[in-house]
């Protein structure tokens, strides 16, 4: 069940009722959870024992390690959550990617062994909720929070179907303690979460889908050399696609989170206006990153032991972070990319920080536009499905072959280049504001009419029913 489907309009139709109904708030919590499970077990239900696996172990884990001050029995029951978390993490999403590598060391020092094809399914969105799961762990061992008041309220934070599949991935402490009063949208907010899922879903369907990913497709299925204007359009589409269907999935998520009466953090701040990698990552999948600076990032020492160590540290991180993302070395090299210029951009900094032309604001959007092409390139191993794809594309990109030959039809390309710079200029024109603010700021007419447009535009849009991007994660 995806929010871009009629099933899920009927399904959030009858929870937003049952939610609104005059019942008691354990027996509104209860239909969530309920809810939650029906909604996860649309993909694969024998999949929600592994969510019921987690849950369990993780309540009895962290509430051992809080009624005990015995450092060492604390640190056992942390591991065995941990464990248990990450064998499932590993097992189903890691264990192909494993033994095929293992084979290919085998196979290079002699050894003759062709494993059995590995066809362990992945459960969908199993990286978002293991990380959310781990945190609350992770939390009552750092003395950063204390359990839940009941079980219920941690199996709904584990399981909320808003977010559960593709994030944003929340901290206990932000989600648990909204579970603990009655809550119940009031009209704004029942407004505002419905033109919240509204515009996700136009990002979704109409863009992600409708406009860029034809482009996107038609590049990197290519098996010849392409043009260089027609490599970067791809990208460049690809580029705005990831945007549109993860943002707007984090969207969709907020709005129905708010129709319910629950508030969210916000996962994008407008990242194509981001001037430097720092800022990006300040501002791109904000709950994955600052998943990784809290709970890996400064517990390596952050940048506490001097710049070799930190140059490290930045480098581990990022290389995690890109096999976060998905089982294959094209995903390292996209992490490791990254690792790399954020090293640049520190070290650039100690030695030229100093310099007021860096604040002026010509430089400002020279240093936009050049992280804006950097992240591009590094789109290119994210989408890529192999190295030869991503080899092919990149000595395009760079002018080191010209010889490849157009694909695009006059159509792919306008669609994609006028999509592209109007994903670009607004968030340049939003970067310092936020979506709240500006729409309050807009004559009630005109929202209306937006807001009418999109919904057409979104009712027109053929193909609006496929994944999002995000649920192979």
């Amino acid at each position: 069940m995806t929010f871009n489907s009629l099933t899920f309009i009927v399904f959030f139709a009858i929870v937003l009722a049952a939610h609104q109904a005059p019942l008691p708030w354990r027996v509104k919590k209860l239909s969530l959870l309920l809810a939650s499970y029906a909604f996860y077990a649309a993909w694969n239900p024998p999949f929600v024992l592994i969510l019921w696996l987690s849950t369990v172990i993780d309540w009895w884990a962290a509430n051992r390690m809080y009624r005990t001050r015995v450092q060492r029995h604390r640190r056992w029951y942390l591991a065995v959550s941990i464990a248990v978390n990450l064998g499932l993490l590993g097992f189903f999403k890691y264990g192909g990617f494993l033994v095929a590598n293992a084979t290919a060391v085998g196979n290079w020092f002699g050894l003759d062994y062709e494993p059995a094809t590995w066809s362990i399914v992945l459960p969908v969105g199993i990286s978002f909720y293991t990380f959310q799961t781990m945190s609350y762990t992770l939390d009552i061992y750092l003395d950063r929070a204390k359990p839940a008041g009941s079980f219920l309220d941690f199996a709904l934070f584990v399981t909320f179907f808003p977010q559960l599949v593709a994030g944003p991935i929340v901290r206990p402490t932000d989600l648990i303690p909204q579970f603990a009063t009655p809550r119940r949208a009031t009209s704004r907010q029942l407004g505002w979460g419905l033109f919240l899922v509204t515009a996700g879903l136009f990002e979704k369907i109409v863009l992600a889908d409708g406009l860029l990913a034809p482009v996107a497709d038609r590049v990197f299925r290519a098996t010849e050399l392409l043009h260089p204007a027609d490599a970067w359009l791809g990208t460049l589409a690809f580029s705005g696609q990831i945007f549109c269907d993860f943002a707007g999935y984090t969207t969709c998520a907020i709005g129905t989170s708010l129709a319910l009466g629950f508030s969210m953090i916000d996962n994008f701040r407008y990242p194509y206006a981001a001037i430097g990698f720092s800022d990006f990552w300040r501002r791109w999948h904000i709950s994955l990153s600052t998943w990784l600076r809290d709970y890996l990032y400064i517990p390596l020492g952050g940048n506490r032991r001097g710049p070799v160590r930190t140059y490290v540290n930045l480098m581990l991180t990022m290389l995690i972070g890109g096999l976060w993302h998905g089982a294959a070395w094209t995903f390292v090299i996209w992490g490791g990319l990254h690792g790399v210029f954020l090293c640049v951009e520190r070290l650039l900094v100690g030695k030229l920080g100093h310099l007021t032309w860096w604040r002026t604001l010509p430089a400002k959007l020279a240093l936009g536009l050049l992280t804006y092409a950097l992240v591009n390139i590094t789109w290119v191993f994210f989408r890529a499905g192999n190295f030869s794809t991503a080899e092919r594309m990149l000595r395009s990109m760079l002018l080191l072959d010209t010889s490849g030959k157009p694909v695009l039809s006059t159509w792919f390309v306008l669609s994609s280049a006028v999509t592209t710079c109007a994903i670009v200029a607004s968030h340049w024109l939003m970067r310092e504001r936020t979506l709240h603010g500006t729409v309050a700021r807009i004559p009630a007419t005109a929202f209306g009419l937006a807001w009418g447009a999109m919904l057409f535009l979104i009712a027109i849009t053929q193909g609006g029913s496929s994944a999002f991007i995000y649920f192979q994660f």
